[in-house]
């Protein structure tokens, strides 16, 4: 391969050997071509993070909410970074007062807020490891946690409340002390004394050490932060022990990868706080915020509300997931269709020739300001009017939706990828660079990276295209999984992560994530389906919202489940004369012939092999969902769940196509 402009190599490949398949050289963001990021004085745990920044910014906006008077959301309202420690250190100094101490853990329940990060930053001072337990995993999967970690006191949104009561009397071994973010009531106060725990509103547990102070432990970088669970696709969730020094070094990386696109993060920069806080990838970005003494906002919670919250908090940086920015795309289209032939032709138009200019190397705030300002600014006050970089995590985003919001968010539209293994960045897409479309760029200037092979899929790490698992190596990754060894170990080997996905090199230096190692099977004829890329392929037909493919070892064929586009199924239908409403249509024989040859069109176009065209579908209208368990938070298709739920559709498709 020739030089890869964005990233150095710092090793070459090897063959295979020992039994061990070969691997392809070893590569390095650009950015740390002369060694990575220097350690900050000072700055040794997640704690010192948050100390400094009220050292520096002791009254800068930290964490903000709307008000809500008479039932309507009004501005914001906010708390500094010195009111913060202030209340921070009474929960702290309360947390201590109920018997835990360093290494003691408490977990914490409910949506983003700013007594979630209180208490995360209370646990943080006194060494305590803080563990979030997330709604979508479901009552089974909290107790689980709750028990797997020996949690000691949990602080939970107050409408959570009951359903953490749903895992008593099993977490009572452990749980000792509940504190709601809100208030209690007199059923919960008996409820829980019944099992000898004590529960508290949280003003109440404000002075519920007095004026005892606990003095704050010694805190190294290699000290466990937090332990978060994640869902998995299968079996119980994983704890993923993470530590200062993770969360500490990628931030460290991730400003420096910012710099050098001269965007760097200041003080005045505005977050919006909706992504979940149980998440690794929400976390690490608030730490940053935190770190430049920026200012968080919190959303009221509900999805519908989401772009009204936006629109008055106004922020500068929007993290997002493909289902979020799949809403705001559809939305814009829905409006620019609504607006009429002028504003539609215009609007296209002033599209098409920016996208032009783009395409040819030109900044986005240079390639066509006369369309920015007649056109786009629209969309760009729909969000606010700050918005300057649009980060996209979690889950592949579409190359078309990618494309559009590039060209009229008039902002950065840079996707991501990581896990919570990794502390969530390692790789992310840089600014202006169009080719990087569909792909998740070059490695964040804080870990090496490189390809291993994975023969049985043909994938093969030292060949001219480089293709195989991407492993990770560097100071983010995780300390293992909590008290499973067996699986750190299968994952952990020589200091390299193995992900687990399949990724290629590009020409310039960037990832793509191409497939994922353990989805894959044979069919009856003994061919090999990689089945996630099939999905990737598939999921650009603009008539489908999403797939999951489906064949196994005793069929010849594959056929698939789809969640059809709404808007257009009911055009088809309209321009076909086909009556019925959204239900009606997915039932009829003749819309199933539809989506299955718009499948086809692009099955051809992308020139897959035979065996790897969907011969029958079943439409439902009623998108994967968590409720159902068909996907998990970050919307990973469960497989054997969506097989359970489907198996009735799945062995009519594979009766009647035969």
């Amino acid at each position: 391969m020739t030089e890869m402009q964005h990233v150095v190599k710092v090793e070459e490949g090897c063959p295979a050997a020992d039994g061990r398949p070969s691997v392809g050289p070893t590569y390095r963001s650009a950015f740390a071509r002369d060694g990575f990021p220097a350690p900050i004085p000072g700055l040794d745990s997640c704690y010192d993070i948050f100390r400094m920044a009220v050292e520096k910014y002791p009254n800068n906006k930290m964490l903000g909410r709307r008000a809500i008077v008479d039932g309507k959301a009004g501005a914001y309202e906010w708390k500094t970074y010195k009111e913060v420690l202030g209340v921070a250190n009474k929960i702290g100094n309360s947390i201590r007062s109920c018997g835990l101490e360093k290494g003691s853990r408490c977990g914490i329940y409910g949506a983003n807020s700013p007594e979630w990060i209180i208490t995360m930053e209370a646990c943080n001072a006194h060494g305590i490891y803080c563990v979030p337990l997330y709604d979508t995993l479901g009552a089974g999967a909290i107790e689980f946690i709750l028990c797997h970690a020996e949690v000691e006191i949990a602080f939970v949104e107050e409408k959570k409340v009951e359903e953490l009561l749903k895992t008593f009397p099993k977490s009572t071994e452990f749980l000792k002390t509940i504190v709601s973010f809100g208030n209690v009531t007199q059923e919960q106060k008996e409820e829980v004394s019944k099992y000898g725990l004590s529960i508290y509103s949280w003003d109440e547990f404000l002075s519920l050490a007095g004026d005892q102070e606990f003095d704050l432990p010694v805190k190294q970088s290699t000290d466990i932060c937090t332990i978060m669970y994640t869902s998995g696709t299968t079996g119980d969730p994983k704890g993923v022990l993470i530590s200062n020094a993770s969360i500490i070094s990628l931030i460290a990386g991730v400003d420096r990868l910012l710099n050098s696109v001269n965007e760097r993060l200041e003080e005045t920069d505005v977050y919006m706080s909706y992504l979940p806080l149980a998440h690794i990838f929400d976390r690490v970005v608030e730490e940053l915020f935190m770190f430049h003494g920026a200012s968080i906002g919190f959303w009221r919670g509900d999805v519908k509300l989401l772009v009204e919250d936006i629109g008055t908090l106004k922020p500068t940086i929007l993290c997002a997931v493909p289902r979020v920015l799949d809403r705001i795309f559809s939305g814009l289209q829905a409006k620019i269709s609504a607006g009429g032939f002028i504003k539609s032709t215009m609007f296209s138009l002033a599209y098409k020739f920016k996208q032009f200019r783009m395409m040819r190397g030109v900044k986005h705030t240079e390639a066509a300001a006369i369309c920015d300002k007649v056109v786009f600014s629209k969309v760009k006050e729909g969000l606010g009017g700050n918005v300057r970089v649009i980060l996209s995590g979690a889950a592949p985003l579409a190359t078309h939706v990618e494309e559009y919001l590039r060209v009229v968010t008039c902002a950065h539209v840079l996707q991501g990828y990581g896990l919570t293994e990794t502390c969530a960045g390692s790789f992310v897409s840089l600014p202006n660079q169009m080719s990087m479309i569909g792909t998740v760029g070059p490695p964040v200037p804080n870990i090496d990276a490189r390809l291993e092979s994975v023969p049985e899929m043909n994938y093969d790490a030292l060949a001219s295209t480089p293709r195989g698992e991407i492993c990770i190596k560097g100071e983010t990754l995780f300390s293992g999984y909590y008290r499973r060894e067996d699986l750190t170990q299968e994952v952990l080997v020589d200091g390299w992560f193995h992900t687990g996905d399949i990724g290629e090199w590009q020409p310039d230096g960037s990832m793509k994530i191409i497939d994922r190692k353990k989805n894959i099977f044979k069919l009856s004829q003994g061919e090999y389906v990689a089945v996630e890329n099939l999905e990737n392929i598939y999921g650009v037909v603009s008539a489908i919202d999403s797939i999951w493919v489906y064949g196994n070892s005793f069929e010849s064929f594959l056929v698939a489940v789809v969640n059809p586009n709404k808007e257009a199924l009911e055009s088809w239908a309209a321009g076909n004369g086909i009556s019925g409403d959204f239900e009606a249509l997915c039932e009829n024989p003749k819309a199933k012939e539809y989506i299955l040859a718009e499948l086809s069109k692009t099955g051809k176009e992308k020139k897959l092999k035979g065996f790897e065209f969907v011969r029958a579908v079943h439409l439902d209208p009623v998108p994967f969902d968590m409720e159902r368990d068909l996907i998990t938070p970050t919307y990973k298709r469960k497989r054997p769940q969506l097989l359970k739920y489907y198996q009735g559709a799945i062995d009519n498709m594979y009766k009647s196509a035969k």
